[in-house]
């Protein structure tokens, strides 16, 4: 109970009064721990947004380093196919950072449709809670091929000018272009070697440094498909319509007419001539897979070859003759590993290198 006393006096016939100011200040008081607990639930919740602010800059960041593993993912086995069951991923099933963990990345990965040796890959990484995807980041990025060899020949070489090579060239000597090349060159005489080239033209050692190598393929570790020659040392194909995982022949392959059509099994070649390759008479060839001749390709008017994946030439010449001739580079269909009973072990690809051409965020 608070008792407010009041004193009168007189001075100079005036009446003064002083009043008892305890209530004043404990109003006073009561004001001041008002706003002091107005301030300190304001600092409260201040400091509660800002800690969720934090937090979810922290999930973020750490979305954003997630999607770049996913991409560095893509690359390593863009780079090494053996790895792949099949195709690339589809981005439809998740993959799960850690087993156990609630962090996730999907990775769609497709080819480039301008048959240069580039990917797009796009990759959402997030992280379940009670169902929901929280703290989503998305990027996409470019991935160039460097090199990634269409066309491999250990000396001089040339291509006719109806030949055109979706990739990277490696020529071993000197290098003459008559058709289309859509990719690299590497060759010893890259200042000669006349356009159409769409990418760049380097001298032999840039190759060799960056590690462009041939299989080192023996034939004679291989079952072949035939294995009698005929009198010209030819084993010649005439007028059939084959569909077949592979063909191997230890001399002259002859297409004469016909359509063939190879699809390699996963990680072994498609095909492997231990001379060379000849297609005349309307003769059509499709490989899907790793292709060697020992003494190159000759096609003659009014045939066709189209190669999805590489073509390598380890002895002498190059590709001729007025035919029409397709290389597309293809790693996830060239690649190789062979176990030691086939020769091996050999862990191939004709992709040396990868590099991000550009990534930018969703």
């Amino acid at each position: 109970m608070i008792f407010c006393i009041h004193k009168c006096m007189c001075k100079n016939g005036k009446k003064i009064c002083c009043t008892n100011k305890s209530g004043m200040a404990l109003l006073v008081v009561l004001f001041l721990v008002m706003v002091a607990t107005i301030l300190s639930l304001s600092f409260l919740s201040r400091s509660d947004v800002e800690l969720a602010c934090g937090e979810n800059m922290a999930l973020r960041e750490q979305m954003d380093y997630l999607a770049e593993s996913g991409l560095e993912h893509a690359r390593g086995l863009i780079l090494h196919p053996q790895e792949i069951a099949s195709g690339y991923w589809t981005g439809a099933a998740e993959q799960q950072l850690v087993d156990g963990s609630n962090d996730f990345y999907d990775v769609n990965v497709v080819k480039d449709v301008n048959g240069e040796c580039n990917y797009r890959i796009t990759c959402d990484a997030y992280r379940r809670k009670n169902g929901e995807k929280i703290g989503q980041s998305s990027l996409k990025a470019e991935l160039r091929l460097n090199p990634c060899i269409a066309f491999w020949t250990a000396g001089s070489s040339s291509i006719s000018a109806d030949t055109t090579i979706n990739g990277d060239v490696y020529c071993g000597g000197s290098f003459t272009n008559d058709g289309t090349i859509k990719g690299d060159v590497f060759a010893t005489n890259p200042l000669e070697i006349n356009p159409p080239v769409s990418g760049q033209k380097y001298g032999i050692e840039k190759a060799v440094a960056v590690g462009v190598t041939n299989p080192g393929l023996n034939i004679s570790n291989f079952t072949p498909y035939y294995s009698t020659p005929d009198s010209n040392g030819n084993v010649e194909l005439i007028s059939q319509n084959l569909t077949v995982n592979g063909i191997v022949v230890d001399c002259n392959l002859v297409i004469n007419g016909g359509i063939i059509k190879i699809t390699a099994v996963k990680n072994s070649p498609a095909l492997l001539v231990g001379n060379k390759l000849t297609l005349k008479n309307g003769a059509v060839l499709e490989v899907n897979g790793f292709a060697q001749t020992a003494n190159g390709l000759s096609v003659d008017s009014g045939t066709e070859v189209k190669i999805s994946g590489a073509l390598f030439i380890v002895g002498t010449g190059g590709i001729s003759g007025a035919g029409k001739v397709v290389i597309t580079a293809d790693p996830l269909k060239a690649s190789l590993q062979i176990p030691a009973a086939m020769g091996g072990p050999i862990t191939w690809s004709p992709a040396q290198d990868a590099f991000f051409r550009s990534i930018r965020r969703n």
